[in-house]
C-alpha cells in the first residue's frame, strides 16, 4: 500500500515516479490523472491537492527529467580521463539512464508532438537545446587537444550524438525492449567516433 500522509514533497516526487512508470507501457497521452491515482493508491482529490491540473503533472515530470539526466551527464563528465573519454561516457550514461526508465522518452516526444506550448514542451526544449550546448563544449575540447579533427563542425557533432542516442530510443521503442540499447550503446558510439573523425 502507498503511504498517505508522505510529506508535499516526497508526493509530488512519487507522482513523478508514478506517470515514468505508467509511460513506460502505454501512450503518455492517454494516461488520466485517474489512472496516476490507482496506480499511487491515492484518490483524485489527494492528487489535485499537489498538482492542480494534469499540465503541472506532466511539466514536474520534465523538471525532474532534466534534473536527472543532468546529475547523470556530470558524473559522466568527470569520469573521463579526456573530453573524448567523458564524451563516450556521457553518451553511455544516457543510454542507461533511457534503458532503465523507458517511460521518460515516450513521455518526452508525446511532449514535443503536441500542438500548442505547454511549461512540459518549454521543459523539453530547453533540456535538449542545454544538452546541444553542453556537447558543444566537450567537443571543441576534443578538437583542441587533437583528440578529434580541429576543423570539426562541433554544432553539426552535438547534433549527430544526440540523433544518434534518439535512433537507439526509437529502435528500442519499435522493438519493445529497451534493455537491448545497453547492449549496443558502445558498437554504435564506435560507429559516431569514426563519423566525426576519431580514432577507436
Amino acid at each position: 500500500m502507498a503511504r498517505q500522509n508522505l510529506p508535499a514533497a516526497q508526493r509530488r516526487e512519487a507522482t513523478v515516479d508514478a506517470v515514468v512508470a505508467l509511460a513506460a507501457t502505454r501512450n503518455p497521452a492517454e494516461i488520466t490523472t485517474g489512472q496516476i491515482a490507482e496506480h499511487m493508491k491515492l484518490t483524485q482529490g489527494a492528487l489535485f491537492r499537489h498538482f492542480p491540473t494534469k499540465d503541472a503533472v506532466w511539466a514536474a515530470v520534465m523538471v525532474w527529467t532534466a534534473d536527472q539526466l543532468t546529475r547523470r551527464l556530470d558524473q559522466a563528465e568527470a569520469r573521463g580521463s579526456s573530453p573524448l573519454s567523458a564524451l563516450e561516457q556521457m553518451f553511455l550514461a544516457h543510454v542507461d539512464f533511457v534503458a532503465a526508465r523507458p517511460g521518460v522518452p515516450r513521455i518526452m516526444f508525446g511532449e514535443l508532438q503536441r500542438t500548442g506550448d505547454t511549461a512540459a514542451k518549454r521543459s523539453a526544449r530547453a533540456l535538449i537545446n542545454a544538452y546541444r550546448a553542453r556537447l558543444v563544449k566537450v567537443l571543441d575540447c576534443c578538437s583542441a587537444n587533437g583528440e578529434l579533427p580541429a576543423d570539426l563542425d562541433t554544432e553539426a557533432a552535438a547534433t549527430l550524438f544526440v540523433g544518434t542516442i534518439q535512433g537507439l530510443v526509437m529502435q528500442a521503442m519499435m522493438s519493445g525492449d529497451f534493455t537491448a540499447m545497453r547492449a549496443m550503446a558502445g558498437r554504435v558510439f564506435s560507429i559516431y567516433l569514426k563519423g566525426i573523425g576519431g580514432k577507436t
